[in-house]
């Protein structure tokens, strides 16, 4: 069965890109490589350079096989990127959203993934956080992300695009093989900045709020290892091919770590000893995120194979050390 996978050359794309092929399905990747990097692509699979935005393009790529499903990762995906570049998150986003979904109309393509992400619930400091909690994101990232679910849910409505929409919390490691992992050197994810300070490639790690109502002060997030994430992305295409209806589930092992915890956890696993300044808190930023992932389990018989902070980190760490800087 052929797939389109847009973004499959960024971190979560590249790892359900490597899976896909691995399960016998014939990929196809579109990315413009804006963020993404050709080395994380699969030999395996067809590498289309372009952008999503592209009807032309698009509809195009999806007229030339029968595709079973499109997976959609293509997006801009900083947060405090998002609260000063506001338009370029809405154009991005949604745009990206809308025409690849136009384009499955015009190819007669019915099975659509979609990254979505747990920044569209806001912040919710008591109890996990279940696909119904209401709705209120923070910042134009989560915003943009929310606007593309209920369009989603209008084009099935329109013209039977099923969808299954996985709201991610905190994605982190890498592949546990070593032959994957996040590269972006400019990201704000939190075990990948600490797993560069533990490699000496910063000089120190931030920690924006240590004055939250939360044990230690500092914010708290549900981490979830790329590779169990990439594994949903998979169940969630089989759901569709077998019938299932459209649906949002929240993706996460249902518990938190804090910021302080995980610091210390990267600098167990490596060794190292790196420096860590307190700032004051980021705009945007929730205080507490984690999941409730009782509704995926349940659907998709899922048992994640990684949950555990220490494989996480250590993965992320490993990948790091192999990295050139």
């Amino acid at each position: 069965m052929n797939v389109l996978v847009t973004g499959g050359a960024g971190y979560i794309g590249s790892h359900v890109s490597q899976k896909l092929v691995n399960l016998g399905y014939s990929v196809t990747i579109l990315d413009n490589l804006s963020t993404g990097f050709k080395t994380a692509v699969s030999p395996n699979v067809e590498f289309i350079h372009g952008d999503v935005r592209d009807i032309s393009l698009v509809s195009s790529v999806l007229k030339g096989k029968n595709f079973s499903g499109v997976m959609h990762f293509a997006a801009k995906l900083v947060v405090p990127e998002s609260i000063l570049k506001p338009i370029e998150y809405y154009e991005n986003n949604v745009g990206g959203v809308m025409t690849v979904a136009k384009a499955c109309d015009n190819a007669g393509v019915k099975n659509f993934i979609f990254s979505s992400t747990a920044a569209v619930y806001g912040s919710e400091p008591m109890g996990l956080i279940s696909e119904s909690t209401p709705t209120a994101p923070l910042n134009p990232y989560g915003q943009s992300k929310l606007m593309s679910e209920t369009i989603l849910k209008d084009c099935e409505n329109a013209f039977g695009l099923r969808s299954v929409r996985l709201r991610y919390f905190n994605v982190a490691g890498a592949a546990q093989d070593g032959s994957n992992g996040q590269r972006t050197k400019t990201t704000t994810n939190l075990i990948k900045v600490a797993s560069e300070a533990a490699c000496g490639k910063r000089d120190f790690v931030e920690i924006y709020g240590t004055d939250y109502n939360t044990p230690d002060g500092t914010g708290i997030r549900d981490y979830i290892h790329v590779e169990d994430l990439a594994d949903l992305h998979i169940m969630g295409l089989q759901y569709l091919e077998e019938g299932g209806a459209s649906d949002t589930f929240n993706c996460g092992y249902g518990h938190g770590y804090s910021v302080k915890e995980v610091l210390e956890e990267i600098k167990k696993v490596s060794g190292n000893n790196f420096s860590v300044v307190n700032k004051p808190r980021r705009q945007g930023d929730a205080e507490r995120s984690v999941a409730d992932s009782a509704k995926v389990r349940k659907v998709f018989n899922w048992s994640p194979k990684r949950d555990d902070l220490a494989i996480i980190c250590k993965s992320a760490y490993d990948w790091e050390k192999s990295l050139k800087t």
